[in-house]
């Protein structure tokens, strides 16, 4: 795992300055801290900030062909590079080291930019290739890791973070209204966006070729949950086929020069993936995970029941409501965007603990909820289809009470209930059907805008501002078009992203998802749909799977989705962090121009009173902090937050070849 930067001269052969490049690579050396490289000519500036995990001694970036023609950087791993090489031997490639990355030169020699096609991995890459002067920017199936891009001056401008490219000194940042408005609708930007105006993402299963000036933006994979038209199977034959899928995926995502630990959350996911570590391999295993000191939010009882029955080396980070409040900052300087939610703070500080144990690979269970029906907005949905086939009926609405009990038993939740979930009730062709709620629900948060933000996002070009669906989304079924919602906006725009790549590699600590690799997504996308999601029972095949491994109290919990506290890690007792009462104060809301001082006020007022904020609210509150953070560390204040430069004598690897 690394962190890439890179400057491309479009149309003219001007160079690269080496010190600007030093200073991009100081901006994300905390993702590779092991060893630093760069590759100059007169078209294009490559840089790596390598974290070593395969071939430590031999895979220092960059890596060329055999000849010096192609020159590579990459972040991420390729899981099946094991498999590649001797089909690339065979063809005639020769190969100077053992890592992965060299594998994709060779890959890239033969195919181009299909060569993406042939990779299982989690990755970014950027490829230049001198005999065409044209640089390839990749990126992986489901966005496990992030790209970012901006253009300035007839640069390219490139990097795997956007403090790498605010570190141009050709780049400027500026919050984008419609991103704004975005976030505060999706809980996230949507791809190709960013919350800065003019810098962009290469969106998941994509890349970017740049040639002779001119860019083109190609897909070359996509989600598709279209039913299938293979005969139906026995349901046996489906687990069988998802448990050998499974452990496969695991077992190559074991592939390290490197200790590999696991995160335990105590849920159904992470405690399969850890168990299937446990019974299929003979990999010593650690495992870490968060307990929280609010019991509301605390799961470390089934944690340390999954720990002690695989009798895995066990660790926990106690988290305290202000613990998140203090991290806060710094979790946004590494997001990179305002965010509705805290939770990313624990995991920051989860990967603080894998470091501090010598850690640089951890498996995770993320994935499963997407691609195999989990999250209770899938059974929303299915409720609101079934209720508005009869909408008059006052007891199927009823079954809003089983999803969440904890509301069924106050006073007057039954009206609450079906009022909550009554809106747009009979719009089920719509394709936001699924989502509806939680998105209009997300966007009472706007009221908080101020009017200039709002006049801009009213005034601003939405041709390209809102969800794209695939063609023929029309023809899925209703649970099929929920999980691409959540699998295309969700999934890798928040949490691969907030409360995975950028959390974990704060502390050079990289995430694996046995879930996520594209075999098991394709397989898990055209199920027959009951077998994602039951009735009311979710992960259905997941769940028969789990009973051969897991203890019972474990495969039949309920899902709990993974949140943490909001409001009260802010205010408490003893008042508002400094930091919180500086961003919130009149005059710095004024200064950013983002949020109605006086709104803001009236919550800050009765949070200082002692007061409770609902859930909307406190979405609100995230986002308004954390977005004035952003404005903070990388519009107002950057230069103050931004890295000192690496030095030349800090390069393990410089490769120069001006003129050529």
């Amino acid at each position: 795992m690394c962190g890439i930067i890179g400057v491309l001269n479009q149309t003219e052969p001007a160079g690269v300055d080496k010190s600007i490049l030093l200073q991009m690579l100081a901006a994300v050396r905390h993702r590779g801290p092991d060893g630093f490289g760069i590759y100059q000519d007169e078209w294009v500036g490559l840089g790596s900030a390598r974290l070593k995990i395969l071939d430590i001694a031999g895979g220092d970036q960059p890596i060329s062909n055999e000849d010096g023609a192609i020159w590579i950087v990459f972040n991420g791993e390729i899981f099946n590079y094991v498999e590649l090489r001797p089909m690339l031997e065979a063809r005639g490639h020769r190969f100077a080291t053992h890592s992965d990355t060299e594998v994709i030169v060779h890959l890239f020699e033969d195919f181009g930019p299909a060569c993406l096609q042939h990779l299982n991995g989690q990755f970014v890459i950027a490829i230049w290739d001198s005999r065409d002067r044209s640089l390839l920017l990749g990126r992986d199936r489901l966005g496990v890791r992030p790209l970012f891009y901006t253009f300035s001056e007839g640069r390219l401008i490139f990097g795997s973070e956007i403090k790498a490219l605010l570190a141009h000194p050709g780049v400027q940042a500026q919050i984008d209204p419609l991103s704004l408005d975005q976030i505060f609708t999706y809980w996230s930007t949507l791809s190709p966006r960013t919350v800065f105006s003019g810098i962009f993402e290469v969106p998941p299963g994509s890349y970017l070729l740049a040639r002779d000036g001119r860019i083109e933006l190609q897909s070359y994979w996509s989600l598709d949950f279209s039913p299938s038209s293979a005969p139906g199977r026995d349901i046996q034959d489906y687990q069988d086929e998802l448990e050998s899928l499974l452990i496969d995926a695991t077992r190559i995502r074991l592939r390290a020069d490197v200790p590999v630990g696991a995160y335990l959350s105590g849920g159904l996911d992470s405690s399969i993936t850890t168990a299937i570590i446990r019974n299929f391999t003979d990999t010593p295993l650690d495992t870490f995970s968060i307990s929280f000191s609010d019991p509301e939010f605390d799961e470390s009882e089934f944690q340390l029941r999954m720990a002690d029955f695989l009798g895995t080396q066990h660790q926990v980070v106690h988290i305290h409501q202000r613990d998140i409040g203090e991290m806060f900052p710094q979790v946004i300087w590494h997001t990179e965007t305002p965010i509705l939610r805290t939770a990313p703070a624990p995991l920051f500080r989860l990967s603080r603990l894998a470091h501090e144990q010598n850690y640089k690979v951890v498996i995770t269970g993320e994935g499963a909820d997407e691609f195999l029906a989990g999250y209770d907005i899938f059974k929303e949905a299915l409720i609101r289809q079934f209720w508005a086939r009869q909408p008059a009926s006052t007891i199927r609405p009823l079954l809003f009470g089983r999803l969440y009990p904890e509301i069924a038993h106050m006073p007057n939740s039954q009206a609450y209930l079906a009022s909550f979930f009554g809106a747009n009730l009979a719009d089920t062709s719509a394709a936001d059907y699924s989502h509806y709620i939680r998105w209009k629900n997300t966007s009472r948060t706007k009221r908080f805008f101020s009017d200039v933000l709002a006049e801009r996002i009213a005034s601003a070009d939405r041709t390209s501002a809102g969800v794209i669906y695939p063609p023929d989304f029309a023809d899925w079924d209703a649970l099929g078009k929920a999980q691409y919602l959540e699998s295309a906006i969700f999934l890798p725009q928040y949490l691969l992203s907030s409360q995975g790549d950028r959390v974990g590699m704060a502390h050079a600590v990289e995430g694996r998802f046995p879930f996520l690799d594209h075999r098991v997504v394709g397989f898990a996308s055209h199920l027959p749909p009951h077998l994602r999601l039951n009735g009311l029972h979710e992960k259905y095949l997941l769940r028969r799977l789990a009973r051969k491994w897991l203890p019972t109290e474990i495969w039949t919990r309920r899902k709990r989705p993974y949140r943490a506290p909001i409001h009260r890690c802010f205010f408490g007792p003893e008042g508002a962090l400094d930091y919180v009462s500086e961003l919130l104060s009149p005059a710095c809301l004024q200064q950013a121009g983002l949020f109605k001082p006086a709104a803001v006020q009236s919550m800050v007022g009765k949070l200082a009173a002692g007061g409770r904020l609902g859930e909307t609210d406190d979405m609100a509150l995230a986002g308004i902090l954390s977005a004035q953070l952003v404005w903070k560390q990388f519009v107002a204040d950057f230069n103050r937050y931004l890295p000192p430069p690496l030095r030349s004598e800090d390069l393990t690897r410089a490769i120069s070849r001006a003129g050529a």
